[in-house]
């Protein structure tokens, strides 16, 4: 059993290393979008990718260091703080989109 467990949670790191690995492809594209041809919506798309990319981060590492056995209001401070950087790249998107 314990062995099952180990493969699932090695399958688990690898799948949060290719999320992780695809953010960062899209944060470098479309920052080679905005260095080819700067313009406003492209900033904020980068800027946008980039704190996903960033939220996709500090949500692997909290996972990782969260045992299940802290305080609970620490963990609801960890999550708001894994949330953060999702709420502002999802707003900078959604400005390059609007705009």
């Amino acid at each position: 059993m314990q062995s099952g467990v180990a493969i699932a949670r090695g399958a688990l790191v690898l799948m949060r290393m290719v999320v992780f690995g695809l953010t960062l492809g899209i944060t470098l594209i479309s920052f080679q979008a905005y260095r080819k041809r700067p313009s406003e919506r492209l900033q904020y798309a980068f800027i946008g990718f980039a704190f996903i990319s960033m939220g996709v981060a500090i949500t692997s590492v909290i996972t990782q260091l969260s045992t299940g056995q802290t305080i609970p209001i620490v963990g609801v401070f960890f999550q708001m703080a894994e949330t953060i950087p999702f709420i502002i790249g999802f707003a900078m998107l959604y400005v390059s989109l609007y705009r």
